[in-house]
């Protein structure tokens, strides 16, 4: 059976799924299409699948060009109908995994997208769950589900994980270009779920086990998330001690051995990086494991956006400027350079604090033309010159490219930079933080 769908992908025949079309499963569709392979997206949006059945991307790094030539081709369509999957070999699950308000995993989503494939599925199919996750989530989770409807694991049906690694924005590593872990059930998981990836992803490193490739993405992030902690609390030691954290991290980068700069910023956002380390945490503690190290890097990085905001009052209280009342005008909301995406965003825990304590707060993002601040819906305005000096201070927190930053320094009364956006642009009007 296994070998029969392994030839299958290899030579063009099998039919793909993708289940969830977002950030993650559309580049995805649009590769696996791009290899020749009859790709059927399937989500609950129906907007979203009317979109790509029209030829329409709605993700910054898919171009339309790339999905209504697919759909012309016949390579690719979308669908909300799970009984979609009766017909196709391959399934992957790219939906989302947050976290609860009680900051614990919430699975729903990878929940309720097996239970509406189950009825549908049949023998001879690969799944391969992608969603980020805690070690175990493919054994515990996914494979009893699979039993309780008669489909046995390396005999009916293959299974595998690999976890998602897209990085939005990022121009030199897209989909294809970046390497993907593949950890099956069973070694003909693996051979199935690399003859799949290989198709369209330029690398693919096999591991272990499903439990050691959800590993690897928790500790990827976890990585980060450690590293940018103490990139922040340096910031903020640097600070305390009158010393520009910039200078000493471009300086500690000379050295050529031992040290990766990160660097400090207004906090963590993302779809990730603030959120894998409360998975692998949680999985921790579950299992009688305290993990302090990863849980202080966390709480430093909370503690970041009320830094900034309170470096925001000083300044203007320098200026014999009360917060309260003052009008601030603040540049990006995306959680990173040049997205769309506002999910954990530290610009907003920013925004929010600096709005509770009086500040009338307006902003400025080529990518968000609207967003929900305390119950308000504020529209993205342009960063002219009027709207610079009118405001009492302009807090640059996500450093997109499009922004002018000759223009920017010239026309702000006090600028507040929490990127090191306006490196080599000199001014006493000009705040680092």
């Amino acid at each position: 059976m296994t070998n029969e769908l392994e030839k299958k992908i290899q030579d063009g025949t099998a039919r793909a799924a993708v289940v969830g079309l977002g950030y993650v499963g559309l580049p995805l569709a649009v590769e696996l299409a791009h290899s020749g392979l009859h790709v059927t997206g399937i989500d609950v949006s129906k907007k979203k699948v009317d979109a790509i059945n029209a030829g329409r991307s709605y993700i910054l790094d898919v171009p339309s060009e790339r999905v209504d030539a697919l759909v012309n081709k016949g390579l690719l369509d979308a669908t909300t109908d799970f009984a979609a999957v009766s017909g196709l070999d391959t399934i992957n699950i790219c939906v989302p995994t947050p976290l609860r308000k009680t900051r614990e995993p919430d699975l729903s989503f990878v929940i309720s997208a097996i239970d509406s494939l189950l009825p549908h599925m049949r023998p001879g199919q690969l799944l391969i769950l992608e969603s980020t996750t805690y070690p175990g989530t493919t054994d515990e989770i996914v494979l009893p589900r699979l039993r309780s409807v008669g489909l046995e694991p390396g005999r009916d049906v293959e299974v595998a994980f690999s976890p998602e690694r897209t990085d939005p924005g990022n121009k030199l590593f897209d989909t294809r270009r970046i390497p993907k872990v593949v950890g099956g059930c069973t070694p003909l998981a693996s051979r199935a779920a690399r003859a799949l990836y290989g198709r369209c992803i330029d690398q693919v490193v096999m591991v272990s086990s499903p439990r050691v490739a959800e590993m690897v993405k928790l500790l990827e992030n976890t990585f980060r998330s450690v590293n940018i902690a103490l990139a922040n609390e340096m910031a903020m030691m640097c600070a305390h001690l009158g010393i520009d954290v910039w200078e000493v991290i471009d300086a500690a980068a000379t050295k050529p051995f031992g040290f990766m700069p990160f660097y400090p910023g207004p906090g963590l956002g993302g779809h990730c990086i603030p959120v894998d380390p409360l998975y692998l945490t949680w999985k921790a503690r579950a299992e009688g494991f305290e993990p302090r190290f990863i849980e202080l890097a966390g709480q430093i990085n909370a503690q970041k956006p009320e830094f900034v905001a309170q470096k925001v009052s000083d300044a203007l209280n320098d200026r014999r400027k009360s917060l309260k009342g003052s009008s601030i005008l603040a540049l990006g909301v995306a959680y990173k350079r040049d997205v769309d995406d506002v999910r954990e965003s530290p610009a907003l825990d920013v925004m929010t604090l600096l709005a509770a304590k009086g500040a009338k707060i307006t902003y400025s993002d080529p990518f968000v033309p609207e967003i929900e601040l305390r119950g308000n819906k504020l529209k993205s305005v342009e960063p002219a010159a009027a709207a610079l000096a009118a405001a009492d201070a302009v807090l640059l927190l996500t450093d997109h490219t499009a922004f002018d930053r000759p223009a920017i320094a010239s026309a702000s009364k006090l600028l507040i930079d929490t990127r090191n956006a306006f490196k080599g642009i000199d001014g006493d009007h000009i705040l680092r933080v």
